[in-house]
């Protein structure tokens, strides 16, 4: 099997068909206050004709959604973002005919909720799309549009000060990226140029402290001439550090390296310290799979003029999560998962270090320097989770992790998947409750532990 096809087989293989539940089975008992939902964003390919040429990060966008309330689990559904070319696919396949072989990326990274929308979010230009509380799709929202094309993209940010969405934001084919601030109220209230030399490089994530607007200037770069990315040697790489306020880009030559996402970053007077997930290169884009991700931290001296990197634990690991409370600002936890995604081993500290899992959920605590693992079962795929503040719990300094992990992971034995919530503050325990799905969730990006209000 090449590693095209491994991404629509296993835990990556697309589900045929939209599924509403209701009165989920619950194992364990859900926090009677912990009332919201949990969505989460992925690929769900429609119409692949030739599993050679598939690209896992094109596929259809599909959300999957479990909403809790008064410790019930009261619904699971799974849609489609339905942007006009997967409306339209999908309604050939309800005539009988065959979908496009190719469709235009959809929203698939991420879904968050800001200005009172919950938001679907696209890779490289492709605007927002709306979603109704029950997951249908309501159409476009250009939030974050700018007179240049730009909108919210994947990995728009919230600063949990401000209520402020900071996106950095980029177009195939244009020399410049922009920062772009959108208020709580959903209007754009800052725009800032990126100049970008060289061809455009896959600029997925950034990081953002207090003050300032982190970019990594990496070798896997667009080429107009074959359409996609590659990895491009002779790319000098640069981190970019630009003013929250505006004003002019300050360039880092390093090594080159692939930045896969940001843990978080913050301000110690003239160091900003920047947690992510690094790797070293060439970088295949449509292979995620081929490459060993660890965890780093970056100072960046900008006194001294000095970037600093030092790894924090080389263990293959991605998708990394904070207390979204702690965004922009000093953080001891951050969570991480071992995922099938890279397929590697991922062995403990303490007292049973033969022990490995293929699939688990890390907490690094790193002011002590450790880590807690969650392990799975050996074929119980799981990816990203997400934080989700305990609505009874002390979220000043000191209870960082009052709260909880959400993360989707199939249960071989049943052919389908649960909704897991770990606490944070009992990590390796067992869970606080597993919700039993109908269906499988294949793997997929990102998403947010949504409250209701």
């Amino acid at each position: 099997m090449n590693h095209y096809d491994r991404y629509l087989h296993g835990p990556f293989a697309p589900v045929k068909e939209e599924v509403t539940a209701y009165d989920l089975p619950v194992t364990g008992r859900l926090p009677a206050d912990l009332n919201g939902r949990y969505l989460r964003l992925g690929p769900n390919p429609l119409g692949v004709e030739d599993p050679v040429t598939h690209f896992w990060a094109f596929g259809a966008g599909m959300v999957h959604g479990v909403r809790i309330r008064d410790g019930r689990a009261e619904w699971y559904r799974n849609r489609w973002v339905r942007s006009t070319e997967v409306s339209d696919a999908l309604d050939r396949m309800e005539r009988g005919l065959q979908p496009p072989a190719f469709l235009p990326p959809s929203p698939n990274i991420h879904v968050l909720r800001h200005a009172g929308r919950t938001l679907a979010l696209s890779e490289a230009g492709g605007l927002p799309h709306e979603l109704g509380y029950e997951l249908d799709t309501i159409g476009e929202c250009p939030v974050g549009g700018t007179p240049e094309g730009s909108s919210a993209n994947a990995h728009s940010k919230i600063d949990p000060r401000t209520g402020d969405l900071h996106s950095v934001a980029y177009v195939l084919g244009r020399p410049f990226a922009q920062h772009i601030v959108t208020d709580p109220a959903g209007t754009v209230t800052r725009v800032a140029d990126i100049p970008l030399p060289g061809d455009l490089p896959f600029l997925h994530d950034f990081a953002l402290s207090e003050n300032f607007v982190v970019v990594f200037d990496i070798p896997l770069t667009f080429s107009m001439d074959a359409m996609r990315f590659r990895w491009d040697p002779a790319h000098q790489a640069h981190v970019g550090v630009l003013p929250r306020t505006g004003g002019q880009v300050r360039w880092f030559p390093v090594e080159p390296f692939y930045v896969s996402h940001i843990l978080n970053a913050y301000d110690d007077g003239s160091t900003i310290t920047v947690d992510l997930i690094v790797a070293e290169g060439p970088v295949d884009v449509a292979d995620p799979g081929g490459v060993k991700p660890r965890l780093d931290r970056w100072s960046i001296d900008l006194r001294a003029g000095r970037l600093e990197q030092r790894c924090v634990d080389d263990r293959v690991q991605d998708f990394p999560r904070v207390n979204d409370a702690y965004a922009s600002r000093p953080h001891r936890y951050g969570y991480s998962a071992v995922t099938p995604v890279y397929g590697m081993q991922f062995t403990p500290e303490g007292p049973h270090p033969d022990d490995a899992f293929a699939n688990a959920l890390v907490k690094h605590d790193l002011v002590r320097g450790t880590t807690q693992v969650h392990g799975f079962a050996r074929d119980a795929a799981v990816g990203e989770a997400a934080f989700a503040a305990d609505p009874s719990g002390d979220q000043n300094e000191g209870a960082e992790d009052a709260g909880y992990l959400m993360a989707y992971v199939a249960d071989p034995e049943r052919g389908a998947s649960d909704l897991v919530i770990l606490s944070a503050q009992d990590f390796t325990g067992p869970p606080v409750a597993r919700v039993h799905l109908p269906v499988r969730v294949p793997l997929g990006f990102h998403g947010n532990w949504i409250p209701d209000t």
